[in-house]
């Protein structure tokens, strides 16, 4: 799950995409798109050749331009030759303030094509677990505890676990661990060594990212800084 629009071209290889809607098979040339908040896989047999491009788009950013609260894609996989062509270009570096500006009129030329406006995503349990949610969001990095966030809510641990996992598809844990590992490609992306990175994030070392990193986006942490 990314706190960012994902917009993907996949050039080698093929998988599977699983989530809410799927599973879809997805192969060279098909193109991805994910709203924030969606949990999602489409990594690849072990072994197999794959090779893919994403574009993390800013959700606020995105918002305020378009003047949405929120966007849906109705369809998350698609093999039209246009929109791949499309993302093919919004995924290339971008150099200079009018590259930029062509890459915000090319975003805009796809997702009138392929998102809809939407009201806010909400999880169903969204106002009971709304002081854990906030607590892990504005430090995933923290010493947090399954038992201090289920006191937050003013429910047993138990109770709070079935909860979570009914509302958002994943364990306290395991959102967690999603969080972390996105702030550190957050930090990568700018530049920030990987050690640091996992210690900012309360990884135990930076072994203990690249393993996480890997499981999570099918390439490790030094790789994506490089590409970033």
């Amino acid at each position: 799950m990314h706190a960012e629009y994902s917009i993907g071209i996949v050039d080698a290889g093929r998988t599977v995409f699983h989530h809410a809607h799927g599973p879809q098979p997805v192969e060279a040339g098909g193109v991805v798109l994910i709203e924030p908040g969606a949990w999602h896989a489409c990594n690849p047999d072990p072994g197999a050749p794959w090779s893919y491009r994403m574009l993390f788009v800013d959700a606020d950013w995105l918002h305020a331009r378009l003047g949405v609260a929120a966007l849906r894609f109705p369809r998350r996989t698609l093999t039209d030759a246009d929109i791949a062509r499309l993302v093919d270009g919004l995924c290339r570096p971008v150099d200079g303030a009018a590259a930029a500006d062509r890459l915000a009129l090319g975003l805009e030329h796809l997702l009138d094509r392929c998102a809809q406006p939407a009201a806010l995503p909400l999880p169903g349990d969204a106002a009971a677990l709304a002081p854990a949610l906030q607590r892990l969001h504005a430090g995933p990095d923290a010493g947090l505890t399954v038992q201090s966030l289920a006191q937050e809510c003013g429910m047993s641990a138990t109770r709070f676990i079935r909860r979570f996992k009914a509302a958002t598809g994943m364990t306290p844990g395991s959102y967690r661990l999603n969080l972390r590992i996105n702030g550190a490609r957050r930090l990568l992306a700018t530049g920030a060594a990987l050690s640091d990175a996992a210690y900012a994030m309360g990884f135990a070392d930076q072994a203990h990212l690249q393993r996480a990193f890997k499981a999570h986006h099918a390439l490790t942490p030094g790789c994506y800084a490089r590409g970033a």
